[in-house]
């Protein structure tokens, strides 16, 4: 499996349309995609304005395939903007727990 974790900080005073974009996207991401398995928005309790994104998808194509969604697209066109300064950690996962259920 394929992982990313996205590390946001955001604008200062941007945070409540932020999560008004990004928490809907998380929901339908693993609610609709079958390559999604995860997809947490973390708030950073030190950092004000810090996010984490911690995703896990089948594969490279799955999360290419995310990023087609209309609800991805719709979450990018507001949080664009938002964006102070962001970094992406690609990895692949060793172990999930509890174990992520194939899709058969």
């Amino acid at each position: 499996m394929y992982c990313i974790i996205v590390q946001t900080r955001l604008k200062p005073g941007t945070r409540d349309r932020f999560l008004e974009a990004m928490l809907p996207n998380a929901e339908a991401s693993v609610r609709d995609e079958p390559g999604c398995h995860a997809f947490d928005v973390i708030e950073d309790r030190d950092t004000p304005d810090l996010f984490h994104l911690y995703e896990i998808y089948t594969d490279q194509q799955a999360l290419a395939a995310h990023k087609e969604t209309p609800h991805y697209q719709a979450s990018r066109a507001v949080v664009n903007e938002l964006i102070a300064e962001q970094q992406v950690i690609r990895a692949d996962v060793l172990a999930t727990n509890p174990p992520v259920r194939s899709q058969a």
